[in-house]
Formats: C-alpha cells, structure tokens, sequence
C-alpha cells in the first residue's frame, strides 16, 4: 500500500499533456532519483564488507573485488552511479536554466532547493572518494582538503577540521566514512523530497510553450498514471541497464594501496573540483578557491529573484535572440579559455610584471578584473548588438561562464601532465 501511494501521490493526478515529450526535461530529474537510489542499495551491500581504517580499508576493498560473489559488479555500480549523478545533476539544471524553469514565483525557491542538492551531490562524491584507501583516492583529496587552507583566517582551521588532524589520516577517512554513509544519503533523500513536493506545489515542470506564445493558464491536463508514469519507468529502466551494462565492461578503478610518503606526479583532485584546481594555476589561490565559487554560488542562488522581464518559462533560450546569444557566448568562451590559458602559461608572469603590487593584487584582483570586465562586455554586447532582454544577456554571461569552467575542468584533467604541466594526452611533454 505505501508503494501505491507513493507511486500516485509522487506526481500530481494530472499533468499537462504537453509536458510528456520526452525532448521537454529528458527525464533528468527522474535519472537523478534513480541513481541515488541505485548509490543507496549498492552502498548498503558494500557496508557489510568494508572496514574504514587505514590498515583495512584497502584490503576490505580487495576482498569485496576478488572474495565476493559479484562484489566488484556491485561496486563499479556504485562507482559509475555515483559519478554519473554529478552529470545528471548538472544537466537537470542547465535544463531548468535553458527553459526558464525557475522564473515563476511558485519555483524561484525550489531552484535554490536544487542548488543545495548539487552540493551534496557533490560532497557525497567527494566523502566517497576516500574511501578505497589507494593513492588516486588519498591524493585527491590531500589536494582538495588543501584548497581549504587558502580560506582567508580560517583556513588552517577548516583544513584541519575536514582531516580531522594536521593530515590526512584515520580520522579523516572515520570523518568521510561516517558523512558519506549518513549525513550526506539524509540530506539528500530529504531534500529531495521537498524538491519533488515544490515541483507538485506548482502543479508540475514548466509548461513548454512557443515563442510569442502566451503563458496557458489552464493547459490540457491527461492522468500522470498511465500517460507520465510509463514514460518515467521506461527512462528508469534504459538508466539502470545503461549503467549495469557499463559496470560490467568497465570494472571501478582500484590503484595501488595509499602510500602517504610517496605522492604521484601530479597530484590531481576529483574530475569534479578539477575545474578549481586549474583555478589555483591562473589565479591567486584566495580567488581561485574563495572569491570566485562563492561569487557563483551567490550569482546562481539570486539569479531568480533579479527581477526578469519575463514573468514565466517555458521556451528554450526565452526566444531566438537568446538562442543567438548563447550561441554567440558559447564561442566567445571556446575561443578565450583557451587562449587564456595558454597565455597565462607561456607569456603572463603578472608577479614578475608588476613586482611592486602585493600577489594578491597582481596574480588576483587584477586578472580578476580583467575576467569581470570581460563578463560585463558580454552583457552590455548582447544588450546593444543584439537587443537582447536583461533576461538574455544574464543567460549569455552563464553560457560564457558555463563554456569557460568546463573547458578549465576538460584542461585539468586531460592536459595536465607532471608538475601540472600543460601536454598533450600521452605525451611526455
């Protein structure tokens, strides 16, 4: 009976009928609810063989791979799930974004709801990816707990806190193991349903409608059971083959066991903070790993309440202007990172320009600056040469922001060689 009332309560009775094509969300929210269920069962089966200390950790995972009946199947479940979720989750919001899915004054908190549950997604990953105990796992996250000691008059401290000591250790695996397996699966089975149930509150995703196209107050609505429901089941189950099918082909990587005396060359984080280390080699490291994440996770949690000309969402890229911006924007940060990049590796030296200024002015504020400034022109660009709507030209400046973080996370993690060095991918210079 509790299954029957979840499965015809968890969306409204009737839903509109042109919300059903699959083209409109692609199921990203439904793909998202599968895979932390799928993390979740997988999870709870590797907890019966798994020893969080320093001394077991690794061999516990020996055991699981090779002494377990279809022990290695399950965790590379769990290891592709996991990393597939962070993916799912972004394109849920780009989703979101792109549609105008949060203009609405019935969603524009459920969108920071959203935000919150990217964050855990990731620091689920991030609690998790300790836990095997072998040098790819240990040294990614000495060099994202690291990051932490950047933080200006806390940063000791908080790195100190996130290891539980001075370096990363028992306490700082007992620290993951117990976030990973507790607070992290809570906070996110909670959050996610009072996603779900904001989503209901407002009667369902956005409505796609036409450009030019007003808003119907009173769409075409068809019972979610059948029409909704076996969609969702048929995406669930295409998920759930696609990442059994991968598990079986792709076992999880396991390296050799930690060795805290000897790091590898380079040292790298998890894929998904590579973007922030590429970071710190462009940026003083207050900037990189401080000012800009929290001006962007500011910048993303207001962006529904800057007072947009368009009250509703429902059409892609607002309109064809949009579309020609994001275009356009998409471009412009294709062609500038990389030359960026290039740039402040082989040409810029701004401490040894600007010898006089404090680091934090020439290596921060001042490439800082320039980005910003590089920002506004885009925002001022497509409002003069375009005609773009303030509600246009913000979503140019989060498609070149967007372009600009995946390109820096793409760089780190395949052209980054020893000592951080840029090379091409299997090459040795």
């Amino acid at each position: 009976m509790v299954v029957n009332w979840f499965v015809l309560h968890f969306r409204p009775v009737r839903v509109p009928r042109r919300t059903l094509p699959f083209t409109h969300t692609f199921g990203l929210g439904g793909m998202s609810l599968v895979l932390v269920v799928l993390l979740s069962v997988t999870g709870l089966l590797m907890m019966f063989v798994y020893e969080p200390s320093p001394e077991r950790a690794y061999q516990s995972v020996l055991a699981l791979e090779r002494d377990v009946g279809f022990g290695g199947f399950v965790r590379a479940i769990h290891h592709w799930s996991a990393n597939l979720l962070v993916v799912v989750a972004l394109l849920h919001l780009m989703r979101v974004f792109f549609t105008g899915g949060f203009r609405s004054p019935s969603r524009q908190f459920n969108w920071v709801i959203g935000l919150c549950l990217l964050f855990f997604v990731l620091a689920s990953n991030f609690t998790g990816y300790l836990l095997p105990w072998d040098q790819l796992s240990y040294w990614a996250v000495t060099v994202s707990t690291a990051m932490a000691a950047y933080v200006p008059f806390i940063g000791g401290w908080l790195e100190g806190f996130m290891r539980g000591g001075s370096e990363v250790g028992r306490a700082t695996l007992i620290i993951f193991y117990a976030l990973h397996t507790t607070l992290a699966p809570v906070a996110l089975f909670v959050l996610m349903g009072f996603h779900f149930f904001r989503v209901r509150k407002a009667r369902g995703v956005v409505v796609p409608r036409g450009e030019g196209e007003a808003p119907d107050p009173n769409p075409e609505r068809v019972l979610a059971a059948p029409h909704l429901l076996l969609r969702e089941a048929a995406v669930a189950l295409i998920l759930i083959a696609t990442v059994l099918v991968t598990a079986a082909l792709a076992p999880a990587p396991l390296g050799e066991a930690a060795n805290p005396g000897m790091s590898p060359n380079p040292a790298k984080a998890p894929w998904y903070f590579m973007g922030l280390q590429e970071l710190l080699l462009h940026f003083h490291p207050v900037v990189a790993v401080v000012v800009i994440p929290v001006a962007a996770a500011v910048a993303l949690a207001l962006l529904p309440y800057l007072g947009t000309e368009e009250e509703a969402g429902g059409v892609w890229f607002i309109s064809a202007v949009g579309r020609r911006g994001a275009v356009w924007a998409a471009l412009l940060a294709a062609i500038v990172t990389p030359v960026w990049i290039l740039l402040d590796e082989f040409v810029v030296d701004w401490g040894g320009w600007l010898p006089m200024l404090p680091p934090l002015v020439s290596e921060g504020l001042i490439p800082t600056a320039i980005g910003t400034g590089l920002l506004l022109g885009v925002f001022r660009g497509g409002r003069r040469f375009l005609g773009a709507s303030r509600s246009e030209a913000l979503q140019s400046v989060f498609v070149v922001t967007l372009v600009a973080f995946l390109i820096l996370t793409a760089t780190g993690v395949w052209f980054r060689g020893p000592g951080m060095a840029l090379m091409l991918p299997g090459t040795s210079g």
